[in-house]
Order: structure tokens, then C-alpha cells, then sequence
């Protein structure tokens, strides 16, 4: 399939836009790059849906990946926090997994530098699904009849062990993606595929400067596989009484991570693919409501006030970005006929 590159518009003579002009708009990619050493291949495709789905990878046998990051949603559980075993919750928000295969790296922190190694991380984490050692995960897999062939499907003969499973899983994400929204068809040349209103929301969100750092097919600013997201403060603007109305620096972001000063507060910007579908906002889930979140970005990123017009513009543009879901099927799990792998 076709991978499009980066069109500039000139939307002052398709729709009498000025700001716009000087943006490059990039319509999102129909296929997400690989590594070198993780080709995407239909069975690994298929094993990694099944391990996605499988609850019985977690310690209780009721938390899969699919739980906190819903492909059958937005990627996410839209909630503040997700859930994880035993009803534990942690302090960050579910990002989606739609287009996560853009990303530069994984987690609001970044701390993983590809999907392989976010895939290593939730199966262990004790409010998410709690397997303790990742040797305890692979002796799960092991049990479950049925896995060891699906493995030598996509891998070949051999033991199957963490890193299998975390490109199995990884081959799976790089598939979801929702190309063809109405602006990636806008971008394409199809001037009828926005409205008037999300045309002037996309020029206001270059004007004011949201482009500055959500740029890029993803809006996200980052390079795929490059091993580190792009980074922004948040908030920038710490004296707005959003600040504390939301609780936005109780978390230190990427310092809890690095150790570093300079990196308090520091967060990997997300994706706006999609970002209608997956309320509420921010890393901390706070804000429940887009056009909430919009003025709360302006004020502490920008430290601009927006009217209510301007607040429906930009919401009417991030609507736009929204694309087509590819069909997704349960997929059929290898059974245990007569015992169960749950202790």
C-alpha cells in the first residue's frame, strides 16, 4: 500500500486560509514501519491478537491487554485510570493503542523505547496484571495447549520465551491504524471533505501554535522506531488555576524515569488520531470533555485565553481526525480442555 508523505496545503487559495499556509499536513500512513529484527508477518499478526486478548496472562486470570486499551473503542477503557487485578488502579491514564505504532516511544514517560519493550511491561506491573517475572508469564503461555504451535507458526521451531511473545504482540499493534479520516482525505486533495468550520479549526491550530509540537501524520511530533518520543513540559504555564483544578503537577512525568531535574514534569506528547473517541484527558485523566481539554492545552501550553467560537473551531477540526477503524474479530484462544492455568 501507498505511503504518503508529507503535502503542504495551500489552503489561502483553496478556502481563503492565511496561517495554514506555512504547516506541513501529513496524511497518516497505510502501513507502520517495522524494525529490522521484527517483520510483520500474518501469523505473528495472529498469534499477537490472541495474546492481546488472553485475560490468563495476567495473575488472576481477568485483565488482558485489550481490557485497558479497548480495540473495540478509541484504544483505551475511557476512564480517569485504568483497572487493573483485583480492582487496583494506578496513577496514569490508558493512552490509546490505535497509531501507536507512530510513536517514537511508548508510555506517557517514554520509558519504552518500542512496542516490543511496552509489551514486556504491563504483564508484570502489579496494578495491571501482576505476573511478578516474565519467566512466570512464558511458564502461563506454556500451559495453554494449543500456544506452542502458534508459536512455531510465526517463529519458527523453539522455545517460546518473553521476546516472542512481546513481538507477537508488538506485529499485532502495528496493524492498528485508522487512516482515510477526513482530513487525511482533505490532505489528499479532496477539498470537500471538511467542513468550513473544522478547515478554520485546523488554521487556528497551526496559527496558535498547537502544530508546534503536534506535528506529523500522528499530530504527535515523533519519529517512528526512533527510540524516544518527542517531549513537551506540561503544564508550561503552572500559574493558571487549571493547574490546580486538575492537579496537573502532582505527577513529575519522565523524572520519575530518568531522575533528572530537568526532566520534571516532562511528558511524551500523545497522538490527537482518534482523540475525540477517547475521553478524559491528559495523562491523569482529569478533564472529561474535549472542548474542556482545548482550553485547558491553551491556557498552560500557550497561556491564551480562547473564546467559545474558537474553542467549537478547534474541536470541530480535532473531530476531523477521527479515521476508519479496521474490522476487528474476537479472535479464538487455544482452550484447556478439562483444568484450568489459574492458581
Amino acid at each position: 500500500m501507498k505511503v504518503l508523505t508529507a503535502i503542504t496545503l495551500s489552503l489561502g487559495v483553496a478556502l481563503g486560509s492565511s496561517v495554514a499556509q506555512a504547516a506541513n499536513w501529513e496524511a497518516l500512513p497505510e502501513t507502520a514501519p517495522a524494525p529490522a529484527d521484527n517483520p510483520t508477518t500474518a501469523e505473528k499478526v495472529a498469534l499477537g491478537q490472541k495474546l492481546y486478548f488472553d485475560p490468563r496472562l495476567s495473575s488472576t486470570g481477568t485483565v488482558s491487554c485489550n481490557s485497558c486499551h479497548n480495540v473495540m473503542l478509541g484504544g483505551d477503557d475511557n476512564r480517569p485510570v485504568s483497572m487493573g487485578v483485583h480492582g487496583r488502579t494506578g496513577g496514569r491514564s490508558a493512552p490509546t493503542v490505535w497509531n501507536s505504532a507512530f510513536n517514537g516511544s511508548q508510555f506517557w514517560d517514554g520509558r519504552a523505547p518500542s512496542l516490543e519493550e511496552q509489551a514486556k511491561g504491563p504483564v508484570l506491573a502489579d496494578v495491571e496484571m501482576d505476573m511478578g517475572k516474565h519467566d512466570h508469564v512464558v511458564a502461563r503461555i506454556k500451559s495453554i495447549p494449543g500456544y506452542q504451535a502458534e508459536f512455531e507458526k510465526a517463529f519458527g521451531p523453539g522455545e517460546i520465551d518473553i521476546d516472542k511473545f512481546a513481538k507477537a504482540v508488538a506485529a499485532y499493534e502495528r496493524t492498528l491504524i485508522t487512516p482515510n479520516s477526513p482530513y487525511d482525505r482533505y490532505v489528499k486533495g479532496d477539498r470537500k471533505a471538511l467542513t468550513r468550520q473544522q478547515v478554520r479549526g485546523m488554521d487556528l491550530f497551526a496559527g496558535i501554535g498547537c502544530a508546534g509540537c503536534h506535528s506529523g501524520p500522528a499530530f504527535n511530533g515523533a519519529t517512528p522506531n526512533s527510540g524516544t518520543g518527542s517531549f513537551m513540559k506540561f503544564p508550561t504555564f503552572a500559574d493558571s488555576a487549571y493547574v490546580k483544578k486538575y492537579d496537573l503537577l502532582a505527577d513529575e512525568g519522565r523524572a520519575k524515569v530518568t531522575g533528572k531535574a530537568a526532566d520534571k514534569h516532562l511528558f511524551k506528547v500523545p497522538t490527537l488520531r482518534n482523540v475525540a473517541l477517547t475521553a478524559p484527558y491528559f495523562h491523569n485523566g482529569s478533564v472529561k470533555t474535549l472542548d474542556e481539554a482545548v482550553r485547558v492545552m491553551a491556557k498552560v501550553q500557550l497561556n491564551r485565553e480562547l473564546s467559545d467560537a474558537e474553542v467549537a473551531d478547534l474541536v470541530a477540526f480535532l473531530n476531523a481526525l477521527t479515521g476508519e477503524f479496521p474490522k476487528q474479530e474476537m479472535p479464538r484462544l487455544p482452550a484447556t480442555a478439562g483444568f484450568s492455568v489459574i492458581d
